[in-house]
């Protein structure tokens, strides 16, 4: 095999990414999921190579009221090219395998990554021209209030919560885009290389998934939000909760029983991760499962939970003292 030849596994690899980018092309590449309370269903719009597909024309209807413009699929030049594009990089990754070119596999992954940076920058500016660019004689105007959905994750909209997130589309140029890199890695790489490109192929994915749901906590804006559960605002800054849901919403309450209650009632909800206050701290959210609790005494929390979190153990005792508290886990306080 000549030094510049491609291996018969980084070859077919090359063969597999061209076919998963055609797949790609008649699946959904990105999904925006909206919900609120007067559609407890919800209202899906999902993205594809040609165009954009779903609840669309409902939420047309709803963009009016705010003065956003309305979604269609003639307006977006990238739908007439998106699948040009896609079939493009199939048939140069499947040329590459051919031709066994290593020269030609980096360009390819070059081309690649520019595509996908570029790709994610004019979905970006196109979710900010129709957050920011409204109508000024819409029925509802709140004054500085943008409608911007998020690019990743989850954002609160007035009373609906958007969450953006790759579709299956987008998971398999994720995938193409990891395979390109393991295939570089491993031509260019000692006999060590299939063991350090796995390791970093699954390094990638990790922070693909990481990247798209983001699980750390969000701050508690302390008279200006509300609690989830007793609607009250939150103003303390010792007691208060939050919890984050599987798609990265997050959930604020004012007293950590406030969020247990909630979760009684709301049994259909999917939490991932839970945080409380420091408090020690000045508005300072930490994990709950990693926290130190007391309980009663004379602490006194906005609803009665009176249960105080701290970061250290030796915190935790030496307000004990003072406050004339029990100690408690984490495991004896969640329901």
């Amino acid at each position: 095999m000549k030094r510049n030849s491609l291996s018969g596994l980084s070859r077919a690899l090359l063969f597999l990414c061209g076919g998963l980018l055609v797949t790609s092309i008649f699946v959904p590449m990105w999904a925006i999921y909206l919900e609120a309370p007067q559609y407890p269903e919800g209202l899906a719009m999902t993205i594809h190579a040609t165009g954009v597909k779903g609840d669309v024309e409902i939420i047309n209807g709803l963009n009016h009221y705010i003065g956003m413009k309305t979604i269609h699929n003639e307006d977006f030049i990238e739908f007439k090219i998106l699948p040009y594009l896609i079939g493009f990089f199939a048939l140069f990754a499947w040329v590459v395998a051919l031709t066994r070119n290593k020269m030609l596999l980096n360009g390819l992954l070059i081309l690649f990554i520019a595509f996908g940076c570029l790709a994610m920058y004019d979905f970006w500016k196109w979710e900010y021209d129709y957050g920011h660019n409204l109508d000024p004689n819409a029925a509802i105007i709140v004054p500085g209030m943008a409608y911007q959905p998020p690019l990743i994750g989850f954002k609160q909209l007035l009373n609906f919560g958007a969450y953006s997130y790759p579709a299956a589309g987008g998971w398999l140029f994720i995938a193409c885009g990891a395979i390109l890199v393991f295939a570089v890695i491993r031509e260019y790489r000692t006999k060590n290389s299939v063991a350090t490109g796995m390791r970093f192929i699954l390094l990638l994915i990790g922070l693909n998934f990481s990247a798209c749901i983001n699980m750390e906590p969000e701050t508690i804006k302390l008279n200006k939000d509300h609690c989830e559960f007793c609607k009250m605002r939150i103003s303390n800054p010792h007691f208060g909760a939050e919890l984050k849901t599987r798609k990265g919403r997050a959930y604020k309450f004012d007293d950590i029983t406030c969020m247990f209650g909630y979760l009684d009632e709301n049994t259909e909800i999917q939490s991932s991760a839970f945080f409380v206050h420091d408090y020690l701290g000045k508005n300072e959210l930490i994990a709950a499962d990693q926290a130190y609790y007391l309980k009663g005494g004379n602490l006194t929390s906005p609803m009665g939970g009176n249960i105080a979190a701290f970061r250290s153990k030796e915190a935790a005792l030496l307000v004990k003292d003072q406050m004339l508290a029990n100690e408690m886990t984490w495991e004896e306080l969640k329901p």
